[in-house]
């Protein structure tokens, strides 16, 4: 599977298992919930700066977005 797809899948099935809506993760990782929304349908290729905010905000660790 492609990385982008993996990590846009990834994010959602975290941030809904946090209970958070895109714009309160948007939030919470300083990022816009339009961003996290084009991450999650794999529209973005995030930076790595991106990948440790969003996981921050989800208290998870950066390696569990790219997880197959």
């Amino acid at each position: 599977m492609d990385i982008v797809v993996q990590v846009g899948q990834n994010l959602r099935l975290l941030r809904k298992q946090k209970g958070l809506s895109q714009e309160k993760l948007g939030f919470a990782a300083g990022l816009d919930r339009t961003y996290i929304s084009s991450i999650e349908r794999a529209k973005k290729n995030l930076a790595v700066r991106s990948i440790a905010k969003i996981a921050k905000a989800l208290d998870a660790l950066p390696a569990r977005l790219l997880a197959e």
